[in-house]
């Protein structure tokens, strides 16, 4: 079987897909091209791709023997599935393995942006800490503030336990309430979207992409909080318009953000990042050498197991290809 990998694996873990297939593969820490992939693409029998790659109609017809899409990466809005179920391909991805990695860095981006940690740092490697003094630095307190959580799957629950750590309470909302063993158990409450947005002293973000969640925090939404709050997306880039936001910064019309994801990334709007009150992270939710290992060793196991024939462990579209 020929394969090709559009981005970096562990060593280990590409040697085992080589023992078995005939691997091209980017092995710089660098997005494959575009054009690469276009021509690379061709007499391919499996893909693993990297969420950095766009798998359209277009990539999809110059490989017509393709048999598995393995996408490195839970979110899959870079995939167009629809026209890789329409050509019998199955799409996977890398769930579960990325949860707890991602409500760390977002509980970093709470504590960072409430309690000015990188302006703090910028200031004192400028050598401009020459005195303590009660009203220097001041922040906002995490601990026994509300916070919001917008999408409570995996994600969203391992937040709110580590919530629990900071005395916090916690308002959440999505498209279906929790059964009430596990609200109580998070002491989460369910909430409208716009109750919220009211009433949390930090919002974050956890849903997926889709034609409903795009520009879910826009304007309107950023008017609704209060002016103290903070808001928090590690989720996907267009879940917030990004110029609104860059503009409810500006005015103060809520505190801060931190943010890891972009809406045209890996470009920012200008105007962030010339803000003091907003902590901006590079997309590394998920990296950390434990998880983004376990994530290869899954696209793996989900591109040899298409190879194979097999039902893959993590398949998108098995049942709307198989729905027979």
């Amino acid at each position: 079987m020929n394969v090709l990998i559009t981005g970096r694996l562990p060593d280990a873990v590409l040697a085992d897909i080589a023992s078995t297939c005939a691997v091209a593969s980017n092995r710089a820490d660098h997005p494959m091209p575009r054009e690469a992939v276009l021509q690379q693409i061709e007499g391919q029998d499996g893909l693993l791709c990297m969420i950095t790659d766009t798998v359209d109609a277009e990539l999809l017809d110059r490989a017509p023997g393709l048999k598995i899409i393995a996408n490195f990466g839970v979110g899959f809005n870079n995939i167009d599935v629809a026209a890789a179920t329409r050509r019998g391909i199955p799409v996977t991805n890398t769930p579960g393995v990325l949860t707890d990695a991602t409500a760390d860095i977002t509980f970093a981006l709470i504590l960072a942006v409430g309690r000015r940690v990188v302006a703090g740092d910028r200031y004192t490697r400028d050598s401009r800490f020459q005195f303590w003094a009660p009203f220097h630095f001041l922040g906002s307190e995490i601990s026994g503030k509300t916070l919001g959580i917008i999408g409570m799957g995996r994600i969203g629950q391992a937040v709110a336990k580590r919530a629990a750590g900071f005395n916090m309470t916690i308002l959440y909302s999505g498209r279906r309430r929790l059964p009430g063993e596990t609200e109580h158990a998070l002491n989460a409450t369910y909430a409208d979207m716009e109750t919220l947005l009211a009433h949390s002293d930090y919002v974050s973000l956890h849903v997926p992409l889709n034609e409903q969640t795009h520009h879910l925090i826009d304007a309107a939404a950023l008017d609704q909080m209060r002016p103290e709050a903070f808001l928090i997306n590690t989720a996907r880039g267009p879940v917030v318009d990004e110029a609104a936001l860059c503009t409810a910064l500006e005015n103060r019309s809520i505190a801060g953000a931190g943010l890891d994801v972009y809406e045209h990334e890996p470009a920012v709007t200008p105007g962030l990042l010339s803000l003091d009150n907003v902590v901006l992270l590079p997309h590394v939710g998920s990296a950390t050498i434990e998880t983004r290992t376990k994530m290869a060793r899954m696209a793996a196991d989900n591109l040899l197991a298409g190879l194979a024939g097999q039902k893959p462990p993590n398949c998108l579209n098995w049942d709307t290809l198989y729905d027979k």
